[in-house]
Parts: structure tokens; C-alpha cells; sequence
């Protein structure tokens, strides 16, 4: 979407990314990719060794780009801001640093064993919020990061919005009620099953929701290691019979399966950025039970969403009151809603990508 609204701003794109994925036909858009890695056919959220390996490869790929082409503005997203930086003996772009999240907490919270290198890490993120010309973070508590080392006015926040896809995966979308054949309320989490979600959590919470509310969990998301895992903690809390695990489907059917929720949930522990789910759950128009922790509020309030302790009798507790109160569903859906398509909307998102890209912006002349 960023090429996108660039392209039709008038800018000539340049996109170098993984080998990965499916071109789009978008005037004004070339798309560079890396040479095939035959045997990487999946790089996971956050760091990894395939990633790191894919990202190498990005590297050499952009000396090549460089060394043919003059651009205005490298824009480099989360560790590629690296790639740019060290390659500037090369160019004399202005940088643009895209902050989907903060790096260093990325690594530790995913490794335990490289907190003795926090000190570090931090100073890398720090040199390069120091060296790009502009920083783009996705979320408030990542500005106020940026602003420890950025003047304000060279740090831009650039907000996530639903994601508006069309279904072309070719795969028939699943009517859940009659799939699972369930009849009473449906709560649903899209995602995937990393322990920073709160996957325990919910499955706790849920297994201490009283089962006069006729509810049933359906999670979708999840590597096969992840879904038998977790099938045999549901079956270990005797709520099995409750709660399905679908495994993953295709994005593009999101809105599909959102729309067939009566309570959409997100028990996430830990982050500092707001998980994408939650622009699309908004939109969607269904109510949202969520943790009470910084990664949701910045987005949600009480207004638009149950916030909970992110304990399990705070969750049941959630669960049973939305489950209870059909006018307060509908009135936290309508609310949602409302601010997905205000606030978190893709106008918005454009207006803020073309003011920063404008004659006006921060971007050095």
C-alpha cells in the first residue's frame, strides 16, 4: 500500500524485496527481487536464521540497484535500515527508517539467552534512529522511542489500517457454524501461536467461562507444531469439545471469517507495536475483548473494546459478560468500527505518506 499510494502520488518505486511472493501490476512500480533460495519457502514473523540469510542476500542486491540507479529516498523497513545506512558510500538518498518494532526487544523476547547483549543491541537501534534522515514508526510508544534520539520533527507516525483484500486464493472460504456444527456464540483469534500472544492465557480464561454461555473458541493460525501443542493443552483443561483449531487460512479471507464472529479476542502479553489483527478486527464491526497492556491501548479504550487483566478469571470474566450482553456487543462493534474508518483508515495512511513525501515534509531537499 505504500508503493501504492507513492505511485500515485507521481513517484517512480523501486521495491527490493525476498523472493517470496506474488508481483502486483502498479504503474510507476518496479519490484527487484532476490535470487530464488529454493529450499527457504517460509521466513516466520520476527528474527530468523532464514531471514537473516534472505536479508544477506538483499544486501548484495541492493549494491547492484545502487551501483545502476540514482534515487531521491531509500525507504528501508525494520533491519533493512542497516542495509541502507552501510551502503551509503553508495548514494546520497535521504534514508528513511519504516519502525514496524523495536528490534532489540524482538530479539530478547524471542531469545532469553542474548539479554547479556542488551546494551548493544539498544545502541544499534539508537545509531540507527541517530543516522536516518526520517524515522516512520507504526505506533506511539515506538515515536516516543524515536523522539530519545530524534528531534520530533523528523519522526513521522505512520498508523496501521484494516486490510482491504480481495479473496483470490482459489480456496472455498469455511462456513464455521456449520463446519464445526455449532449453534450458539462463536469467539474467534486470528493469529499466530508465539508465546508473546498469550495463547495459555487464553485457553486458561476460557476453560473458567461458564458454560451456561453456550460459546465456543475457534483460533486460526499456527504451525502444525504449535497447533498440537496447544490441541493437547485444551484437552488437558476439558474444554476440547469447545474449542477448534483450524490451522492457517488464506489472508485474503480474513474479512470472511471476522465476519462470522460474535467476539473477536487478542490476549497478547507482550509488544510494544499494535498487532495488525487488531485494525482489521476493528473494522470488522464485531466486539473485541483484549489485555489491558500498552501494545492494545494505544489504539483501544474502553469505548471500543473490553480491556481485561491479562489474567484468566479477568478473561472468563470478559468472556462471560460480552457472551451475557447482546447491546453490548453491538455497542463496542459500532464503536470499532467507527474508528477504524476515521482514524485507522487507508485515506489517512495516504495523507500522511504524501505530506511525508511532500515539497512541505521532513524529508532533507
Amino acid at each position: 500500500m505504500l508503493a501504492k499510494t507513492l505511485c500515485e502520488a507521481g513517484h517512480h518505486v523501486d521495491l527490493l524485496t525476498f523472493h517470496l511472493g506474488e508481483d502486483v501490476a502498479i504503474a510507476g512500480l518496479r519490484i527487484f527481487r532476490i535470487p530464488r533460495l529454493w529450499f527457504i519457502r517460509r521466513i516466520p514473523i520476527g528474527f530468523s536464521m532464514a531471514k537473516l540469510l534472505c536479508d544477506l542476500c538483499l544486501f548484495f542486491s541492493l549494491l547492484r540497484r545502487l551501483a545502476r540507479e540514482q534515487y531521491d529516498v531509500v525507504h528501508a523497513g525494520e533491519e533493512s535500515v542497516f542495509l541502507a545506512l552501510a551502503t551509503r558510500f553508495l548514494h546520497r538518498a535521504c534514508v528513511v527508517y519504516d519502525m514496524d518494532s523495536s528490534m532489540p526487544d524482538q530479539l530478547r523476547e524471542k531469545w532469553i539467552g542474548l539479554r547479556f547483549l542488551s546494551y548493544p543491541l539498544d545502541a544499534l537501534e539508537r545509531l540507527a534512529l541517530k543516522r536516518a534522515d526520517v524515522v516512520v514508526p507504526v505506533c506511539q510508544q515506538l515515536v516516543d522511542r524515536a523522539c530519545q534520539v530524534k528531534a520530533p520533527e523528523q519522526v513521522v507516525l505512520l498508523e496501521d489500517f484494516a486490510l482491504a483484500v480481495d479473496d483470490n486464493s482459489g480456496q472455498p472460504v469455511d462456513r464455521l457454524r456449520q463446519l464445526l456444527s455449532v449453534s450458539g456464540l462463536l469467539a474467534l483469534y486470528v493469529g499466530n501461536l508465539e508465546p508473546y500472544q498469550g495463547l495459555d492465557l487464553l485457553l486458561a480464561g476460557f476453560a473458567r467461562v461458564d458454560p451456561q454461555c453456550d460459546l465456543s473458541l475457534v483460533l486460526i493460525g499456527g504451525s502444525p507444531a504449535d497447533l498440537a501443542d496447544y490441541q493437547a493443552k485444551a484437552s488437558s483443561l476439558g474444554i476440547s469439545q469447545r474449542v477448534y483449531f483450524l490451522g492457517p487460512r488464506p489472508v485474503s479471507q480474513l474479512n470472511d471469517y471476522l465476519s462470522q464472529a460474535d467476539i473477536l479476542v487478542s490476549p497478547r502479553l507482550k509488544g510494544v507495536n499494535t498487532p495488525m489483527k487488531i485494525f482489521s478486527y476493528l473494522d470488522s464491526g464485531r466486539p473485541i475483548i483484549a489485555t489491558d497492556i500498552s501494545s492494545h491501548t494505544q489504539v483501544l479504550d474502553p469505548g471500543c473494546a473490553l480491556l481485561v487483566d491479562p489474567t484468566p478469571d479477568a478473561l472468563a470474566q470478559g468472556f462471560n459478560q460480552l457472551a451475557a450482553d447482546q447491546s453490548l456487543r453491538q455497542t463496542l462493534g459500532q464503536a470499532g468500527q467507527s474508528l477504524a474508518r476515521t482514524r485507522f483508515s487507508f485515506s489517512r495512511f495516504q495523507a500522511t505518506v504524501n505530506e511525508l513525501y511532500g515539497e512541505s515534509g521532513p524529508l532533507p531537499g
